[in-house]
């Protein structure tokens, strides 16, 4: 029977493909952060002979994701033919064709001009409020204060149009790909408070946009895995093979630095080179439950970098579990709660001490780069279980990427004849009968 290939047919087979290519909805919005995402603000503060002063400022208010080195870079496109005449607190990386200004040469004359961060050690000439950090922006929910940066531009050559009109294409890397800006729009002045809180002052005129962040559009393969384990099981869970890809079958390749082996002794241009491993992964996160006491439980959690050739600076960890709902003492790290919404599960977040274990150091020939803190939680009577993988996390961040999960089914599992380790009243006199009648065997 010969198969007639309908329009019906195509339209089906074009809609399926449609379907299989698009990101799914986690990859383009983050349920544990449904309100994060980096505002652009344009503030007019003054009128000039041909132009305006404005100070931009780039706030950061994702909860874990922060901008690490080397730094933010943001771009526009100029409506007309305006040109930045002077900077301060930030600097255009190309000039352009000035050639057409004759007394005094502006310092961008771009159509498209990109904008980066002057560094902290910069000249106090050069610099302005809040600026100059490198690029680096800290999470929102880490450090509020390191959270933003803001350098001031004058506009000018606004020809026929002496207010200006608004930049158009706004684009951020922050550092790598993946965010995306809603069009500039006006909004309410940006209000500031002088004299002490007494007194209330605004700008002449505001413009904003919201980036936001697909790690599908950043195209970026998962660079985190998890693996756990427990005391009850001497089953350890890896991380799922080839989480962050595969090395190449052939062992002569240098896609990865072999154990014992050096980073000089590859020959290979890429800038992040990790250790051979069944995953493949950068960074790798480690789950393991330690203790289980009468009211509380412990769980020993590792991050080990494998990448020969970086340090996570300023690193940090979500981690979504139940348990979290209850009170949690963390030894080692920095932690807090996250606020969540529609979720039963709770979300803690974890991060390094300043000047002891804020940064996560590099892999060498010898060792991993690693640290480690314990946890420890009270239990909820009512839900508390070892059964059915309840004591392991459901989801893991790492710098505000997913990590890779084991398959439930992986999970270590309680031995036989141990589906619950809640003791009945009788069991649990019948267990103190039985170590006090030893005791006094001892004794005696």
């Amino acid at each position: 029977m010969e198969f007639i290939f309908s329009p019906i047919w195509g339209f089906a087979l074009k809609l399926t493909l449609l379907l299989v290519s698009m990101p799914s909805l986690s990859d383009c919005y983050d349920p544990l952060d449904p309100n994060g995402n980096i505002t652009v603000t344009f503030d007019t503060l003054k009128w000039t002979d041909g132009g305006y002063v404005a100070r931009v400022t780039i706030q950061n208010y994702y909860q874990y994701r922060h901008v690490e080195k080397p730094g933010w870079k943001l771009g526009w496109t100029w409506a007309e033919d305006e040109v930045i005449w002077s900077m301060s607190g930030a600097f255009a990386t190309q000039q352009g064709n000035c050639s057409s200004f004759k007394s005094q040469t502006p310092h961008c004359c771009m159509k498209t001009p990109v904008i980066v961060d002057l560094e902290p050690t910069s000249a106090p000439e050069n610099m302005t409020e809040d600026c100059c950090h490198g690029g680096i922006l800290s999470a929102w929910a880490i450090t509020p204060s390191n959270s933003f940066s803001s350098f001031e531009i004058e506009v000018r050559n606004l020809e026929g149009n002496s207010y200006g009109n608004k930049p158009l294409n706004l684009t951020l890397m922050a550092p790598s790909p993946g965010y995306t800006c809603s069009p500039i729009e006006d909004a309410d002045p940006t209000v500031s408070s002088v004299i002490g809180g007494r007194r209330e002052i605004q700008v002449l005129r505001t413009w904003k946009s919201t980036c936001t962040y697909s790690a599908f559009l950043a195209k970026k393969v998962p660079f985190c895995c998890v693996s756990l384990s427990t005391f009850y099981n001497p089953t350890v869970t890896s991380c799922p093979q080839c989480s962050c890809g595969c090395r190449d079958a052939n062992p002569g390749t240098d896609s990865c630095v072999r154990e014992g082996y050096s980073l000089s002794q590859l020959n290979s241009d890429e800038l992040d080179i990790v250790q051979c491993t069944d995953h493949m992964c950068p960074v790798r996160v480690h789950w393991h439950v330690k203790n289980n006491y009468m009211s509380h439980w412990r769980v020993k959690l590792t991050i080990s970098n494998y990448n020969h050739a970086k340090n996570y600076s300023d690193w940090n960890i979500l981690v979504q579990h139940p348990g979290f709902s209850q009170n949690t003492t963390t030894y080692s790290f920095n932690s807090t709660a996250l606020p969540t919404v529609g979720f039963a599960d709770e979300v803690a977040l974890f991060w390094g001490i300043t000047y002891y274990n804020n940064e996560l150091l590099q892999a060498d020939d010898k060792k991993l780069g690693s640290l480690t803190t314990e946890i420890l939680l009270d239990k909820d009577s009512k839900t508390f279980t070892l059964s059915n993988g309840w004591a392991f996390p459901r989801r893991i961040y790492f710098n505000g990427e997913n990590c890779e999960m084991p398959l439930p089914d992986t999970y270590p599992m309680l031995p036989n004849g141990s589906l619950s380790q809640k003791l009945t009243h009788s069991q649990f006199f019948l267990i103190l009968l039985c170590l006090t009648v030893k005791v006094l065997a001892i004794w005696l």
